[in-house]
């Protein structure tokens, strides 16, 4: 079987790795990669969010599967076009991704499926939001949610009515995020522990993957700017058997027959964003495919062949059963450029990823690199995922740190408490 996978980051990197090494797999290209991936597949220099350009690729390459890492491709349509042209693609319609591509359809999907979600309002324009803060109904802190795409950046949580009404003037009039905010969702603020948890769906069936916990905020301790993520561990200690139960039950079921019954079978990945509140379980947000940096952690824990579920997915066959992973817990540290999540420096050398790989337990996936002259530099904001496992999450730990102090780079930054929440929860629980 030959494989495509869609996209150029560290997810995309972990999902070449995993795939390169089975058996079924004849061959892997990436478009457009990374440094990274080249070590595991051939990647072919492509914008992953244009949909026909890929297609061509598939086409010319005569793949027999393409899994799609990002959610912009998803959004504008690739699997249309690739099922339209009898092409076995694992993800979701763009009818079917706006479950991510516009919070206002999530939400009210939730609504009319009876999917546990925090109290909310849509609203079109300004005059609505603002209407709607000076009501009060929410109280603070109140989350201000941008409609559509924003690359993980539309979630501000607003502490008082003035913020509040600074946040909507910064979105709707100002157009900070451009198109993403002309409709916005106002919601209740809920409290508790976040945890992420992923189904792989074949459009009728669902197989129960991994739940995850991701470090969304810059800093040590959960403080600073929200970036993309800094670092996740799997699986989640907070995810009980229980807790799974219900989240399937009350969630992943619900969200899968409303789906199929409203006209869009939900194929690929879903990742359901989850606070565990004291009223049990709800969705913050849906993904409509796998996590970054949550791939690189659950990925790596799949003990069977990806690529047999991927093709499962992709034509309607999902056996019914949870996927088999290794019972080792996985922790990757995001290591990041200089100034992310704002302006940030590229171009730096990266060293020390042989030592790195010398690691025992230890995987490194590129994320933002490039090779110029012959040499590794850095080229994005996260610039690689360094993954540690072991028997205990205190020696998953200490791998991935150890892996992460061979390496360097000017202006390197990483948090230093990655899955010290896991070792927490551990004694609590």
């Amino acid at each position: 079987m030959k494989i495509f996978v869609i996209g150029g980051g560290a997810r995309e990197h972990a999902f070449a790795w995993k795939l390169s090494r089975e058996r079924a797999v004849t061959g892997v290209i990436c478009a457009p990669g990374n440094p990274g991936v080249a070590s595991v597949a051939r990647c072919i220099e492509t914008d992953a969010g244009k949909p026909y350009d890929l297609l061509a690729v598939a086409t010319r390459e005569q793949v027999d599967l393409t899994v799609v890492g990002p959610e912009v491709p998803l959004s504008r349509g690739i699997v249309d076009l690739f099922t339209a042209n009898g092409i076995p693609i694992v993800g979701p319609s763009a009818a079917a991704a706006r479950l991510e591509s516009s919070k206002a359809f999530a939400k009210d999907f939730m609504a009319r499926h009876d999917v546990p979600t925090a109290r909310f309002r849509v609203c079109d324009s300004a005059d609505v939001a603002l209407r709607e803060i000076a009501g009060g109904r929410f109280g603070y802190p109140l989350v201000v949610k941008a409609d559509g795409l924003a690359a993980g950046k539309g979630v501000i949580i607003a502490d008082d009515r003035a913020s509040a009404e600074a946040v909507i003037r910064d979105v709707m009039v100002n157009r900070k995020f451009g198109a993403s905010g002309e409709r916005v969702v106002l919601e209740e603020f809920l409290s508790g522990d976040e945890a992420s948890y992923f189904v792989l769906a074949d459009g009728a069936a669902f197989m129960p993957l991994s739940s995850a916990q991701d470090h969304k905020r810059i800093f040590d301790d959960d403080r600073g700017p929200n970036t993309g993520g800094m670092g996740a561990f799997a699986p989640s200690p907070l995810v009980t058997p229980g807790v799974e139960r219900r989240v399937i039950d009350t969630i992943v079921r619900p969200v899968l027959e409303g789906m199929l019954r409203e006209g869009y079978p939900y194929r690929g990945f879903l990742y359901v964003g989850l606070m565990l509140t004291d009223e049990g379980p709800k969705v913050i947000e849906f993904n409509v495919r796998f996590g970054d940096p949550e791939a690189q952690v659950v990925l790596p824990m799949l003990d069977e062949d990806l690529s047999s579920l991927l093709f499962a997915a992709a034509t309607g066959a999902l056996p019914q059963r949870a996927a088999k992973f290794s019972s080792q817990v996985h922790v990757g540290v995001v290591l990041a450029a200089g100034g992310y999540p704002d302006a940030v420096e590229n171009g730096t050398i990266i060293s020390g990823l042989d030592a790195a790989a010398d690691v025992p337990n230890a995987v490194v996936f590129h994320a933002g690199t490039a090779r110029r002259n012959g040499q590794l530099v850095t080229a994005g904001g996260r610039v690689l995922t360094v993954v540690g496992r072991g028997a205990t999450y205190g020696d998953a730990i200490d791998t991935a740190y150890a892996a992460a102090s061979t390496i360097r780079f000017d202006g390197m930054q990483y948090r230093r408490d990655i899955g010290r929440k896991a070792l927490a929860e551990t004694t609590h629980h």
